[in-house]
């Protein structure tokens, strides 16, 4: 006889962990979509080092948005703890294929070819580094996932970083690139959230613990990932944007005509 699922509470702290997972994944695709827009405005060298710098942005953000949701989360019954280089083995993977899918679309142009295949590549690696992350969680249980709601989490995840990508080389204004980072990180959480739904835990036999949540192991993993952010967006920040000083020379000259 198969064992019941146990009760999880992904919301412990209420909103909180969603809103501060919001905002980190808003933060990471903003800085992803910005390092790309300067990418494809540089030579090949400098293109090289803006992707990688994007990659890191949008990959560190995801990885972020993701765990501090997994700090609000819980399983009645059971004591959680990370495997923490498991944990920092699904940040490695989320940046070098997110890099991946930025390097495809950097070099290979806004076509429809680059974009899908960019679009898959960076969609995955997005749902490997949910799915590594999730393995890199201890308890005395079993875990095993629906798979059609898995599967709709991974379909989230390629459509949400194909139009990252598209809108990456095509949306230039700040405003519209504050909308799209808001809507990308909606995105991401929507499949961390649509995969964690395919969650399904059960406990080892004979286990009897209280349950506690992953706060006390995740916090600390998370400093060095956030300070990354900072000092990607510090350098973001500092860094002229050449299509802004184009249009504020363009304007210059028109009002001088």
């Amino acid at each position: 006889m198969q064992a019941a699922a146990l009760p999880v509470d992904g919301f412990t702290y209420g909103a909180l962990t969603p809103i501060l997972g919001y905002a980190a994944a808003c933060l990471g695709a903003a800085l992803g979509l910005r390092c790309t827009l300067r990418a494809v405005t540089r030579s090949a060298a400098a293109r090289a080092r803006w992707l990688v710098l994007g990659a890191i942005g949008l990959g560190t953000g995801i990885w972020t948005m993701h765990f501090i949701a997994m700090t609000g989360f819980s399983v009645e019954g059971l004591d959680i703890d990370y495997d923490v280089p498991v944990t920092f083995a699904s940040l490695c993977v989320a940046i070098l294929v997110v890099g991946i899918g930025s390097f495809v679309v950097g070099y290979g142009g806004r076509g429809p070819v680059p974009l899908m295949s960019g679009g898959v590549i960076t969609g995955l690696g997005v749902a490997a580094m949910h799915y590594l992350g999730m393995a890199g969680m201890r308890f005395a249980g079993h875990i095993s996932y629906d798979t059609t709601t898995l599967l709709m989490s991974i379909v989230i995840a390629v459509l949400a970083s194909t139009a990252a990508l598209w809108l990456a080389v095509t949306i230039t204004g700040f405003a519209p690139a504050i909308g799209c980072s808001l809507i990308m990180g909606a995105a991401v959480c929507g499949m961390h959230y649509t995969g964690m739904a395919a969650l399904h835990i059960t406990a080892a036999p004979g286990t009897s613990e209280e349950g506690s949540q992953s706060l006390a192991t995740l916090a600390p993993m998370l400093i060095g990932p956030v300070l990354l952010l900072f000092f990607v967006g510090l350098f973001v920040c500092m860094d002229p944007d050449p299509v802004a000083r184009e249009r504020r020379r363009a304007d210059r000259a028109t009002a001088d005509v």
